[in-house]
């Protein structure tokens, strides 16, 4: 897998508030890079658009770029999407950055 991709991932993860424990100080670090400041303001960005409606998806704050009605045709996309599956937690022991150096640091 792409490793920006991953890490992308990650953040949005942290900033939804779903990351494992495990992962947040990898994600913490990407994001001291450009590219994961990037992705940390770009992601509140969304949240915020998507957060500026009435209720009924009218747009509460016109928004710049986007044709009327976007938010209720993604509202619309997104309702008809199944939910998201968690995957089962594979291992019980920690997997994060932390973990596997205190592993490799003990062997």
């Amino acid at each position: 897998m792409d490793t920006n991709r991953k890490l992308r991932e990650h953040i949005s993860a942290f900033k939804d508030g779903e990351l494992p424990e495990a992962d947040v100080e990898l994600a913490l670090a990407a994001m001291h890079g450009s590219d994961g400041q990037a992705a940390w303001v770009l992601y509140h960005l969304i949240g915020d658009t998507l957060r500026q409606t009435d209720g009924a998806g009218a747009a509460t704050v016109p928004l710049p770029g986007l044709s009327p009605g976007f938010r209720a045709r993604l509202a619309e996309r997104l309702a008809a999407e199944p939910p998201p599956v968690r995957r089962p937690s594979v291992s019980s022991e920690p997997t994060g950055l932390a973990a596997v150096l205190a592993k490799s640091a003990s062997s």
